[in-house]
């Protein structure tokens, strides 16, 4: 049958093909069609005649090729015909398609769609048709009957996929409808409804399975929606990481769905290539990536670990780099400043839920990118560099680094910072492929960059090294360059390097000696060629020669031997010849350029801290070796002898005493200078050791305190001659005691209570100005650490040693504060200079700051070191806020007295206790008992307390506001101080006399302005910075709601509260305004600063309002309290502004007037200059209120409440001409003239310019 089918199809005319199809039945021909293809044989070549014997111009013709077309479409569907057998008759069902009427087009549509929604496809091949189908439905331009209606081919192709989305469809053919859909001509809301299945489809499917899908998405997206499918891919794997890091972070088993942490980094490091690869080819696709992550960095998950992968990838496309690392700038920087401003405000944290940080989302894509995450290493490693370029320390002056940014955003900018480093230091330990290029690019940075700070680079080297010290070996070419440059820069850099690479010396012992030994030979070449050129250099060599005598002892007789003979050189054998060192020998002199050529103070505290410790250490070890004991005992003898003729010494055997020259400017005065320096760092060097061998002998220290006179009388002499403005030269030495001996001084001096050391110590403790030395050195030593974060000295590196000694020395200080109190010191005595006491406050105020700075882990260690009467076993007991309070109600009782001293107050110690108390609040948990009782008794404090004295109270305040904040909104306490400064300084108008309020007895006629004014001003300016934040952050929401389809009523419920909390702040800081524009404040900076508040008040009122027209375009409303606040805006602050305008440009004028009546130029020019200041941000306020007035027009509008029923018209600020002021300027100008027209004939024009600026000014 199928032949005789055939051959007739063979024939010129289809007649007889037709009659013959007829006449079968269609189930035959469709059993026929079906065996034939099964077998394999010319199933093409029957179906084609089928069709060629069914046209559609007859219906029984059109019918049988429905029913065939149907059939091949379950043979192909059916999986049991050969794949070349199935890939013909789909080519020839693509072919017939067009062919078809338009209801049979319906109809096999319907055909699909029933299929796909009953699941009854097998492979899904057939879909490959259905394209076709509704492109031939679009194509058909009849009516067709659909449902009830009729409808033209598109809108049936519109209802077709609406209703194929809205079905069910099964799993296994998500990405191959969803590839279908490519090839269907569809308009931008079909393709939007496609986008939205598809992405419901992906929690249904396996993780293996997303990545194709994601392709297929993405292809589908150049249709349109390319911003709807980036997102719903972004959100997928944010919620997903989400999950699984709960499912991991989980204290019980998880038996469940918990998808292996490889498996999903791989399938998100696919998804991330597809996408990337999909850019590249869609250039509107990379700018909605962008666009989409921008419009929500605050209020969705669209900045997540996966996104932040996403666009690290993306920088690999060129076009894209820069405003991708941009953006990712932006995100972290704003991210940590939102974390200032949150951990800064109890009134914040209240309102806003904290979200994870963008930093700790950067770190957890490093420690994803283990996962062959190569496209995003990368990018990683140029994000970290970007980090640590753009918000490192800045500017380099006199060796200290200026931080240039305000101090507002200088803590996010050190996070950001310490971020980029943490980047690279993680990527570093991760991929080992990288590590070569990080370390070259640190060294690189290091080399060029001498002029800029570089201590961020060369903390990053240090841990770099540390973490794997052979990277060193694997770039040795590299790092041979870099030492080569040593001699090139700066002192600081090069001990920074110095520094890091010892790391390296010190772990050789575990790998290649030989290697190590060959790499340490070159780079010991390239130090050498700079000893020869730099001092500096030497002297870090001695620093350096004791820390690897310790950890090297077998080192010990070389390095002794090498110290001895170098000392020999500048030592004088003869025991009767003073001075003992030869002085001359240590300074250069090339023509007029004196220099130091040995630092001989380094090397003689080289060799007795080498000496102390070999006779500790290494000496009871080698008894038997008695024949090397010989270089020991050389350079005792020597030490021994050396000090006794210090003491011997007179500073004319120096030729230092008075009359010497100690001039910057001549040759002489320099050389003295440098000798002086040494011979004050010898004698430091000598009091040290001979304390340390001394075994609390009485001659020992007697000669101890003779060398301290020496260095005194140096000292004084220095800071006699130095003259003005360089008196605080001698001070600016690094004093060569260590931060260990300086602990044990301390200890001795005050704390031992030993009764055989009573007789010797009393020798020390006989002389204030020794124990004044031993405490200054000690605060000098802490000052050290908090601008350089380590100590001069032996173990001046090691971070545990100098938390120990500060430990000691903190408890000492401690408890001579505590016992003797500077009232109770030295009475009868008046010494020159700070008494004890008051330098251990000081010390003590120092040492806290440092020990948040540097140790904040350690904070409970340190406080329980400070508790002498704590026991071992009460370690687990007392939390850091209970013994920070502890050490509290120390300082407090201490102040109390202060204060109580009516006499006496001595506002420099009452300063210096308040800066304690504020350092150690900090401590204190906000939520605490303690915390609560601290504001309670600083509240007290400000409360009962008048002292005229400005920085002790501005101090004091400082400390209430900074403790205010963490408990709740300050408003209501700026509100109070305002109506007491308004009640001190008199109202602008003066015949309304104010009632005094007193609410805070620190506010008085001395301290209320400037001082309390400034800093109101300053906290209220905070509080504005909340609001706008709050304000900015409610913006957002509002406009992602209006994008969304989802936005109703209802949406803008959860903001209630937040909008109440800000119009209640508003509303309170409103009426801190209303008292502060009436009041009669000083020119200068308060009206400075408070017309710019004004300003800054208006201008967030404006934001406020440009919200609520935001939420009423949203079907919203405004709140009742909105409407009471903008009437107080109306009645309490707006007329007051333009009142205390007019009070400014009044006093102005009468304060210039004075100046040109006084006559001097220089007058006149001061008070123009002040005028200037003060009026110009007056048109800024004016204009800020014009604003607010012009939004709540627009907002009245649209909310239907009439909002400006309660605002006054603005007063006209134009020009204006008041006929009484003119005459009686032009009368006075007139007397003017006469009197001076014979002095001043032949200047007339210029004064005549100045009298008419005068005229204007008045009269406007």
């Amino acid at each position: 049958m199928d032949q005789k089918i055939i051959s007739l199809a063979a024939e010129k005319t289809a007649d007889r093909l037709q009659e013959f199809l007829q006449s079968l039945k269609d189930n035959d021909l469709a059993n026929l069609l079906q065996n034939q293809a099964v077998k394999g044989k010319a199933a093409g070549a029957l179906l084609r005649a089928i069709f060629k014997g069914s046209p559609c111009s007859e219906e029984a013709g059109a019918l049988r090729r429905l029913k065939i077309y149907i059939c091949g479409i379950h043979l192909v569907e059916s999986g049991d015909l050969q794949k070349e057998v199935a890939s013909e008759i789909i080519g020839l069902l693509m072919l017939e398609a067009h062919n078809f009427p338009g209801p049979l087009l319906v109809e096999l549509a319907r055909e699909f769609v029933g299929a796909i929604e009953e699941g009854s496809l097998t492979n899904g091949k057939s879909l490959e048709l259905l394209p076709i189908i509704l492109t031939a439905l679009v194509a058909n331009k009849e009516n067709l009957a659909y449902g009830k209606g009729v409808l033209s081919g598109e809108e049936c192709k519109k209802q077709l996929i609406n209703t194929l989305c809205s079905g069910r469809w099964d799993r296994q053919y998500v990405i191959q409808l969803t590839s279908m859909f490519k090839d269907v001509p569809l308009t931008a809301e079909e393709v939007e409804f496609v986008m939205e299945k598809v992405l419901r489809m992906f929690s249904k499917l396996n993780l293996q399975e997303i990545p194709p899908l994601v392709y297929q998405l993405l292809v589908l997206s150049s249709k349109g929606s390319r911003r709807r499918a980036l997102e719903g891919i972004i959100t997928f794997f944010s919620e997903l990481d989400k999950q699984h890091n709960e499912e991991q972070s989980g204290d019980e088993l998880l038996d469940l769905v918990t998808v292996p942490s490889g498996e999903l980094r791989h399938v998100e490091g696919t998804v991330i290539l597809h996408i990337v690869f999909a850019i590249k080819l869609d250039c509107e696709l990379g700018r909605e990536l962008l666009k989409h992550l921008k419009a929500g960095q605050d209020f969705s998950n669209n900045i997540c670990p996966f996104s932040i992968a996403l666009l690290l990838s993306v920088t690999r496309i060129q076009r894209y780099e820069e405003q991708v690392f941009d953006l990712l700038k932006a995100s972290v920087v704003k991210s940590f400043k939102d974390l200032q401003l949150l951990q800064g405000s109890k009134f914040l944290q209240n309102l806003v839920t904290q979200r994870s940080c963008v930093s700790t989302m950067i770190l957890e894509v490093v420690k994803n990118s283990v996962h062959s995450w190569d496209h995003v290493t990368q990018g990683l490693v140029e994000f970290g560099f970007i980090l640590m370029d753009s918000y490192g320390p800045k500017k380099i002056l006199d060796g200290k680094t200026i931080e240039t940014s305000s101090s507002l955003s200088k803590i996010p900018n050190q996070h950001a910072c310490k971020l980029g480093a943490n980047i690279l230091l993680e990527t570093f330990k991760i991929h080992e492929m990288i590590r070569q290029e990080i370390l070259e690019q640190v060294l690189n940075r290091v080399v060029t960059r001498a002029s800029s700070p570089i201590s961020h680079y060369l903390d990053l080297l240090s841990s770099i090294i540390m973490y794997a010290p052979l990277v060193l070996q694997s770039c040795s070419s590299k790092v041979t360059e870099t030492f080569d440059y040593l001699s090139f820069l700066p002192l600081q850099t090069v001990q920074g390097l110095l520094k890091a690479v010892q790391v390296h010396v010190d772990v050789h012992s575990r790998y290649n000696s030989v290697a190590n030994e060959t790499f340490c030979l070159e780079i010991i070449d390239s130090l050498r060629r700079c000893l020869g050129q730099q001092a500096d250099v030497r002297l870090m060599l001695y620093e350096g020669f004791y820390d690897v005598l310790r950890r090297n002892s077998q080192l010990a007789n070389s390095i002794m031997q090498t110290l001895l003979s170098q000392l020999k050189q500048f030592y004088e054998p003869e025991p009767d010849v003073l001075p003992p060192l030869k002085l001359e020998a240590c300074i250069l002199t090339e023509g007029d350029r004196i220099s130091l050529q040995e630092p001989l103070d380094y090397l003689l505290c080289c060799v007795q801290h080498c000496l102390v410790w070999y006779k500790s250490r290494v000496m009871p070890l080698q008894q038997e070796e008695e024949e090397e004991e010989g270089f020991y005992q050389d350079l005792e003898d020597m030490l021994e002898s050396v000090t006794s003729r210090m003491i011997k010494s007179e500073l004319e055997d120096f030729e230092l005493d008075k009359s010497a020259d100690f001039s910057q400017n001549s040759g002489v005065g320099i050389k003295n200078n440098i000798c002086a320096s040494l011979v004050m760092g010898i004698c430091e060097v000598l009091i040290e050791y001979n304390f340390s061998i001394s075994n609390f002998s009485k001659n020992k220290f007697e000669e101890v305190l003779s060398l301290f006179m020496c260095y005194k009388k140096l000292s004084d002499i220095l800071n006699e001659k130095a003259g003005k403005g360089k008196a605080k030269t001698a001070n600016k030495m690094d004093s060569f005691l260590s931060m260990k001996f300086v602990s044990d001084l301390l200890t001795a001096l005050f704390r031992d209570s030993t009764q055989s050391h009573e007789e010797s110590l009393s020798v020390l403790r006989s002389s204030n100005e020794f124990m004044r030395y031993a405490v200054s050195v000690a605060l000098q030593k802490v000052q050290q650490l908090k601008e350089t974060g380590h100590v001069s000295g032996p173990d001046g590196q090691n971070p545990e040693k100098i938390f120990q000694n500060l430990c000691d020395i903190t408890r000492v200080l401690l408890w001579r504060y505590t016992s003797i109190p500077t009232s109770v010191e030295d009475l009868g005595k008046k010494e020159k200079g700070k008494s004890i006491s008051l330098l251990c406050l000081e010390g003590l105020q120092k040492i806290f700051s440092a020990v948040q700075q540097f140790y904040q882990p350690k904070i409970h260690h340190f406080l329980r070191a400070l508790d002498v009467t704590d026991n071992e076993g009460e370690e687990a007991e007392g939390s850091v806020s209970h013994r920070a309070a502890f050490q509290i109600r120390q300082f407090q009782r201490c102040l109390l007295n202060l204060l109580s001293q009516e006499e006496d107050f001595d506002s420099k110690e009452a300063l210096l206790l308040v800066t304690v108390l504020s350092n150690l609040s900090r401590l204190l948990e906000p939520s605490s008992p303690q915390f609560v009782q601290m504001l309670s008794w600083t509240l007290k404090i400000c409360k009962e307390n008048s002292w005229e004295d400005a920085s002790f109270c501005k101090g004091l305040m400082n400390l209430l506001f900074s403790l205010h904040v963490l408990y709740k909104s300050p408003v209501t306490l700026l509100r109070d101080l305002s109506q007491d400064i308004h009640g001190h300084l008199g109202d602008i108008d003066q015949d309304i006399e104010v009632e005094k309020t007193n609410h805070f007895a620190m506010v008085n006629l001395r301290t209320a302005a400037p001082t309390v004014c400034l800093l109101v001003l300053s906290q209220a300016e905070k509080v504005l910075e909340e609001v706008d934040w709050l304000i900015t952050k409610l913006k957002g929401q509002v406009s992602q709601e209006i994008l969304s389809e989802e936005a109703s009523s209802q949406a803008t419920l959860p903001n209630h509260p937040v909008e109440k909390a800000i119009i209640m702040q508003l509303g309170t800081l409103l009426t801190f305004f209303h008292e502060l524009v009436q009041t009669a404040l000083p020119s200068g900076s308060c009206v400075d600063i408070l017309l710019k508040d004004l300003c800054k008040m208006y201008t967030i009122l404006t934001a406020l309002v440009r919200y609520y027209l935001q939420v009423c375009q949203s079907s919203g409303g405004i709140l009742k309290n909105m409407e009471k606040l903008v009437k107080l805006s109306g009645s309490h602050l707006t007329p007051l502004c333009y009142s205390f305008i007019s009070y400014i440009q009044n006093k102005s004028q009468s304060l210039t007037c004075t100046g040109e009546k006084k006559g001097k130029a220089p007058a006149v020019a001061t008070a123009m200059a002040r005028v200037l200041r003060e009026t110009k941000p007056i048109p800024n306020l004016i204009f800020a209120i014009e604003q607010y007035e012009k939004f709540l027009i627009h907002l009245s509008k649209k909310s239907k409440v009439n909002l400006m029923q309660h605002m006054k018209l603005s007063t006209s600020r134009d020009f204006k001409i008041k006929g009484n002021i003119l005459d009686v300027v032009l009368r006075e100008d007139e007397d003017d003239n006469e009197g001076t027209a014979s002095e001043h004939e032949g200047q007339n024009k210029e004064p005549a310019k100045k009298k008419r600026k005068k005229e204007m000014k008045c009269l406007s």
